[in-house]
């Protein structure tokens, strides 16, 4: 089981829904949540963001998995040059995997403790 959140800011929308395909390839038993549009924390440029969890299961292991979720976001046109501008494209963290939790800090933020009640199935 893992719980990974979905962020954009530049074609949200659009590259929400991508990245929800190319999820779709590895994972199974999708659970998602509604879409939320946020504020941004900490960022150069103002624009809202686009933030999603889902809850899923993979035969994949937490690197594997790390590192297929690193390659959509390229994919869908993740650049060194777009981060350092604060162009969020998609940002794909892997909050949980089995029982371990991970980005400890983004459980904290109001958008998580808002959407994670969705996931309880």
């Amino acid at each position: 089981q893992c719980i990974i959140s979905l962020a954009a800011n530049h074609e949200a929308e659009k590259n929400l829904l991508e990245a929800r395909l190319c999820l779709e390839q590895i994972l199974t038993f999708t659970h998602y949540t509604d879409a939320i549009w946020t504020e941004p924390i900490g960022c150069k440029r103002q624009d809202l963001y686009l933030n999603q969890l889902v809850k899923a299961s993979t035969k994949l292991s937490f690197y594997e998995l790390r590192n297929q979720l690193k390659n959509i976001e390229i994919k869908l046109g993740r650049t060194m040059e777009d981060r350092q501008e604060g162009i969020v494209r998609l940002d794909l963290d892997i909050l949980a995997y089995d029982d371990e939790r991970h980005h400890l800090s983004d459980w904290e933020r109001h958008y998580i403790k808002i959407l994670l009640p969705q996931l309880s199935l």
